[in-house]
């Protein structure tokens, strides 16, 4: 009996991965791909990968046998599978650790060593504009004409130690708790462009300028 909640444990997360990976393969959308061409990665790909892991496994000099040690947590469908969603969304390593239930760390190491094998095949990043600050954001908007939808967002900090100067600026008069105000501005589709510009939270909201031209949704009224 002393064996039950460590099985149950087990169980739950062994069938909620089976279900994260089965709902990536089955919506085409996750990924960019088909589940045929999926299974063409993977019968292409696996080898190469288990191959490459032996000879990385018989370079260095061991205490244990090859084999000796733990299994792998993530196998290679899914270490797959989380480096796809992580190049085409952008996922963070943290997300996809608690999708796959495993540590952040095998997450990493996952994307280090499959993304190089995509890349063999010819599966790259198309090179685009890189937005790194405000104001590259800024000037792509006005050069583009696009429409961008600007908003902020309240993440809540621990308080300062008693006594640190500006101790008080953190409380914010909206929320009633310690927090920072980050900006966040997104494409009209809603993909993001900026996130930053992190104000302690009894400022005021901040505007970037008037370059950026906010995205209002339509407003409703309820009839009766």
């Amino acid at each position: 009996m002393h064996g039950w909640p460590w099985r149950v444990g087990f169980l739950i997360v062994v069938f909620s991965v089976v279900g994260i990976r089965a709902a990536i393969v089955r919506n085409q959308r996750v990924t960019g791909l088909s589940s045929t061409v999926l299974a063409e990665l993977v019968a292409e790909l696996g080898p190469l990968w288990h191959e490459r892991h032996q000879a990385r496994l018989v370079s260095r000099d061991r205490k244990r046998a090859v084999g000796a040690g733990a299994r792998h947590k993530l196998v290679f469908v899914d270490r797959l599978l989380a480096t796809l969603v992580h190049l085409r969304h952008g996922a963070t390593h943290d997300v996809l650790a608690c999708w796959f239930g495993v540590d952040r760390s095998t997450i990493t190491r996952a994307i280090g060593e499959v993304r190089p094998l995509l890349a063999e095949r010819g599966c790259t990043i198309a090179p685009g504009m890189r937005l790194r600050t405000l104001a590259d954001v800024v000037s792509h908007l006005g050069e583009s004409g696009r429409t961008a939808i600007l908003d902020a967002t309240e993440i809540r900090v621990r308080r300062p130690a008693q006594g640190t100067d500006g101790r008080d600026r953190f409380i914010s008069g909206k929320s009633k708790q310690n927090a920072v105000k980050t900006m966040v501005l997104t494409d009209a589709a809603g993909r993001l462009l900026f996130c930053g510009e992190t104000r302690p939270g009894s400022l005021p909201g901040h505007h970037p300028g008037p370059r950026i031209r906010a995205h209002r949704p339509p407003r409703y009224r309820t009839l009766g």
